[in-house]
């Protein structure tokens, strides 16, 4: 077996999205080979309903596939199509916007007035861009749970884990959505098929990942040598790791444990004309977006 070396390690930073949301963007708008087939990763975690409560009114969708969990409190949604619905906490929805989809998304607190949830977006290949939107609506008590004797919890929300499989299915670039708690002082390893891209985003307690480019070294009682992990700063506070190619992944957990998600999908490898929501493969196909927005001929009829 061979770790996955770090590419890169970097803090989630501060953005501002739909009606005055505030939010903080792990990756998104930049380089979209990256972390291919995924574009954009947001994290809305806020103690103030001020800081959340306008949401995300009514926007555009095509090309792209949107993946939503619900850590607390609970988001409401609706769309052009005629569907609506709630996500509580520990639920999912993973919509196919496809040929396009106008949608909006509300936000509520929990009783403490507090929000916490992610939005992933997965690039769709050039053959499913026209595809009819779908949702998949998933509540927690559908998402399976492993417990390792060691405590290690990994909720399998999409994929193959430790023999579970999580609910959400057909989708394209096999992907794996794993939400993963290690216990404290726990070392543990997550095989990952080496076809996929991977990544972690570590949003509560800390610990740290191997990185195979650093040589062998030696796990101290109280503290984990630098010659073999990386210990920067792998706080709960919005840390994203971007790993490269390999077949697992090692994390050492600290002292209050360590909690995060481990995405990972196979590579679309085509080319991206991207324009905030709409995601195509070339200007064409994106300046033609632009005018069925126009000319109201965005949602197609036989949907």
């Amino acid at each position: 077996m061979s770790i996955r070396p770090i590419l890169e390690q970097r803090q989630a930073t501060p953005t501002m999205e739909g009606a005055g949301v505030h939010l903080h963007r792990a990756f998104g708008f930049q380089d979209p080979t990256e972390l291919d087939p995924f574009l954009l990763f947001d994290d809305f975690r806020n103690e103030h309903p001020q800081d959340f409560m306008r949401g995300f009114p009514w926007h555009p969708h095509r090309g792209i596939e949107t993946i939503t969990y619900v850590l607390s409190g609970t988001v409401d949604h609706g769309d052009s199509l005629g569907n609506q619905g709630t996500l509580g906490a520990g639920d999912v929805q993973w919509m196919t916007a496809g040929s396009g989809i106008l949608h909006q998304e509300m936000p509520k607190g929990n009783r403490n007035g507090q929000m916490h949830g992610f939005q992933l977006w997965a690039n769709l290949p050039s053959d499913l861009k026209m595809t009819a939107p779908r949702y998949q609506d998933v509540e927690s008590k559908e998402i399976p749970v492993i417990t390792d004797d060691d405590g290690t919890r990994v909720k399998v929300i999409v994929g193959d884990f430790w023999g579970k499989r999580g609910p959400v299915d057909g989708i394209s670039a096999d992907p794996q959505y794993l939400d993963i708690f290690v216990p404290a002082g726990v070392k543990k390893t997550f095989k990952i098929d080496t076809y996929r891209r991977a990544f972690a985003y570590v949003f509560e307690g800390a610990g740290a990942f191997a990185d195979a480019s650093a040589p062998t070294g030696v796990l101290l009682e109280k503290e984990i040598a630098g010659e073999e992990y990386n210990i920067r700063d792998m706080s709960g506070n919005r840390t994203l790791i971007r790993f490269g190619t390999g077949e697992e992944v090692t994390v050492q957990a600290g002292e209050q444990g360590i909690r995060f998600l481990l995405i990972s999908g196979a590579p679309i490898q085509e080319p991206v004309a991207w324009h905030g929501p709409i995601v195509m493969n070339t200007q064409a196909e994106l300046r033609q977006a632009m005018r069925d927005l126009q000319n109201g001929t965005f949602i197609k009829a036989d949907h």
